[in-house]
């Protein structure tokens, strides 16, 4: 079936975030395309949002640790998308971490690697056509590393290296690279976890600042979702190491 509009690429369609933002998009009258691990669960949230929306919802089956994919997928994503949205997270457990390295090496490789290089071939994509817009869903996790969450909050620092090199590069070829930063929010992958209300925000809201980003014409490249958040990581990321060691984060 030919798509008619814009077209979006949601690569994360599973998660909290990530149908959010399909969500907000399919309402605003774009095509979109979930991607997700498990066909399945993709399928359902097709159907769901197609339902509400009336919008055409394509379904991908991918495995962002499945790198050698990542070509054949992307010459299976027909028309090449307008915007691509990269929601993928795995928080994991830091304490699992340090003892298993089998399992930081799947959170640092969810996190960063298999993100940077498929986006990184999306943008080589969006350069050829000479237009598109690519975002990324970082962590303020990856302003400073600490020793609560400090193998995510590496993948989550080179990847929002990652991206602002991109940026860098990209920033005269027509294509946009854009980095969100959510702090907390409230989602399966924190349940159990006591957040703070001030710091934490809705997969909702994550979405509209995507949204807003992306689509709005204007703005920053690089956004926390709840504006406290810069400050506060601002003063995180100024602590001298001797008083950055003793402190419990």
């Amino acid at each position: 079936m030919k798509l008619i509009g814009k077209t979006l690429l949601l690569i994360g369609a599973t998660s909290d975030i990530g149908r959010a933002t399909a969500l907000t998009y399919a309402q605003a009258g774009w095509d979109v395309h979930l991607v997700g691990r498990a066909r399945e669960r993709v399928q359902r949230e097709a159907d769901d949002i197609g339902a509400r929306t009336g919008k055409a919802i394509m379904v991908h089956e991918l495995d962002i640790l499945d790198t050698g994919r990542f070509e054949a997928f992307l010459s299976e994503v027909l028309p090449l998308p307008d915007t691509a949205v990269c929601v993928i997270g795995e928080l994991g457990e830091q304490a699992r971490a340090e003892r298993e390295m089998e399992h930081a090496a799947m959170v640092m490789r969810t996190n960063f690697e298999g993100p940077a290089l498929l986006m990184g071939l999306l943008a080589e994509r969006f350069a050829a056509r000479g237009s598109g817009t690519l975002v990324g869903i970082s962590s303020v996790a990856g302003d400073r590393g600490r020793a609560s969450n400090y193998v995510y909050g590496a993948a989550k620092a080179g990847l929002t290296a990652f991206l602002s090199g991109l940026r860098n590069r990209l920033s005269k070829a027509g294509v946009r690279v854009l980095t969100v930063k959510p702090g907390f929010v409230r989602t399966r992958m924190t349940v159990g976890l006591k957040l703070p209300p001030l710091l934490t925000a809705e997969p909702q809201e994550v979405a509209n600042v995507i949204f807003a980003m992306a689509e709005g014409g204007k703005g920053p490249d690089v956004a926390y979702v709840r504006r406290i958040w810069r400050p506060l990581m601002a003063v995180i990321r100024s602590l001298p190491e001797p008083i950055f060691k003793r402190l419990r984060l």
